[in-house]
Protein backbone atom coordinates (compact mmCIF):
# COMPACT_ATOMS: atom_id res chain seq x y z
CA UNK A 1 0.00 0.00 0.00
CA UNK A 2 0.92 3.52 -0.60
CA UNK A 3 0.06 5.93 1.86
CA UNK A 4 -0.14 10.01 1.03
CA UNK A 5 -0.98 13.35 2.19
CA UNK A 6 -2.79 15.77 -0.22
CA UNK A 7 -2.97 19.29 1.75
CA UNK A 8 -5.36 20.90 -0.23
CA UNK A 9 -6.16 24.76 -0.64
CA UNK A 10 -9.75 25.82 -0.93
CA UNK A 11 -11.66 29.20 -2.25
CA UNK A 12 -13.11 31.00 0.51
CA UNK A 13 -15.56 29.48 2.79
CA UNK A 14 -15.50 25.99 0.82
CA UNK A 15 -13.57 24.57 3.05
CA UNK A 16 -16.28 22.50 5.28
CA UNK A 17 -18.38 21.57 2.36
CA UNK A 18 -15.15 20.03 0.50
CA UNK A 19 -14.05 18.28 3.50
CA UNK A 20 -16.88 16.10 2.84
CA UNK A 21 -16.45 15.68 -0.90
CA UNK A 22 -12.60 14.98 -0.18
CA UNK A 23 -13.45 11.72 2.14
CA UNK A 24 -15.66 10.78 -0.53
CA UNK A 25 -13.20 10.30 -2.72
CA UNK A 26 -12.02 6.36 -3.28
CA UNK A 27 -8.89 6.04 -1.59
CA UNK A 28 -9.10 8.80 1.18
CA UNK A 29 -9.21 7.25 4.67
CA UNK A 30 -9.43 10.70 6.48
CA UNK A 31 -9.89 14.46 6.05
CA UNK A 32 -8.93 17.25 8.45
CA UNK A 33 -10.26 21.04 8.12
CA UNK A 34 -6.52 22.12 9.25
CA UNK A 35 -5.03 26.22 10.06
CA UNK A 36 -2.20 27.48 8.02
CA UNK A 37 -1.14 27.75 4.45
CA UNK A 38 -3.27 24.83 3.69
CA UNK A 39 -7.44 23.91 4.31
CA UNK A 40 -7.66 20.25 4.61
CA UNK A 41 -5.57 17.75 4.91
CA UNK A 42 -6.41 14.21 3.35
CA UNK A 43 -4.72 11.29 4.13
CA UNK A 44 -5.13 8.12 1.25
CA UNK A 45 -4.00 4.93 1.58
CA UNK A 46 -4.05 3.19 -2.01
CA UNK A 47 -2.55 0.42 -3.85
CA UNK A 48 0.21 2.25 -6.12
CA UNK A 49 1.77 5.23 -7.21
CA UNK A 50 0.01 5.81 -9.79
CA UNK A 51 -3.37 5.57 -7.72
CA UNK A 52 -1.44 8.59 -5.69
CA UNK A 53 -1.90 10.50 -8.94
CA UNK A 54 -5.25 10.09 -9.40
CA UNK A 55 -6.93 10.74 -5.97
CA UNK A 56 -4.86 13.64 -5.88
CA UNK A 57 -4.78 15.25 -9.40
CA UNK A 58 -7.31 13.86 -11.03
CA UNK A 59 -10.08 13.45 -7.87
CA UNK A 60 -9.57 15.94 -5.37
CA UNK A 61 -7.90 18.35 -7.74
CA UNK A 62 -10.83 18.08 -9.93
CA UNK A 63 -13.26 19.15 -7.11
CA UNK A 64 -15.69 22.33 -7.22
CA UNK A 65 -13.60 24.82 -4.62
CA UNK A 66 -10.30 23.60 -4.80
CA UNK A 67 -7.58 25.88 -5.83
CA UNK A 68 -4.45 23.88 -5.41
CA UNK A 69 -3.13 20.79 -3.88
CA UNK A 70 0.16 19.93 -3.07
CA UNK A 71 0.81 15.87 -2.29
CA UNK A 72 3.56 14.29 0.01
CA UNK A 73 4.31 10.32 -0.26
CA UNK A 74 5.07 8.71 3.03
CA UNK A 75 8.45 6.70 2.89
CA UNK A 76 7.53 4.29 5.85
CA UNK A 77 4.79 2.57 6.31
Amino acid sequence: MVVAYVMVKAHTGEADRLRGDIEAVDGVTDAHIVAGDYDVIAKADVGSPEAVKSVAATEIQGLDGVENTRTYVAMNS
